[in-house]
């Protein structure tokens, strides 16, 4: 086996892992690229989300920290949400059921004091985005 060979073969595994590398270094750029934008889609839904909690004037029942004038007492106090186990004492608390929850309570829990207040769907996920944040 002549030199020129040897060095061919040594040369295809050294090219294969600088591919290799140049690779995972695009693709973790791209990643952190959809990460970036996942994180700017996620600020932009808990503000539209603190928004629309106000439009909807959840904060005549309930206290909601970060929403302007959200300080009813008739409900219970939005306060560190995001760590509560429950919705309304019946519901696992997650973000999807927490926006079906929002926009049509008594559809989960008939006998409840909450109102359905016209919330839509979309509305819904938001609002559910930001008491989800509140810890």
């Amino acid at each position: 086996m002549s030199f020129a060979c040897l060095a061919t073969r040594a040369a295809k595994p050294a090219a294969a892992r600088v591919c290799a590398l140049l690779l995972g270094l695009l693709m973790g750029g791209i990643a952190g690229c959809d990460a970036k934008s996942a994180s700017n889609s996620r600020a932009a839904d808990l503000v539209r989300g603190q928004r629309l909690l106000a439009q909807y004037q959840c904060g005549s029942c309930h206290t909601i920290p970060g929403v302007a004038a959200a300080r009813g007492r008739l409900g219970p106090s939005l306060e560190a949400f995001g760590k509560r186990s429950y919705i309304a004492g019946h519901l696992p608390n997650g973000p999807d059921l927490l926006a079906r929850w929002i926009a049509a309570p008594a559809a989960l829990v008939p006998d409840t004091a909450m109102p359905s207040m016209g919330v839509s769907p979309a509305d819904a996920r938001h609002m559910a985005a930001y008491l989800g944040s509140l810890q």
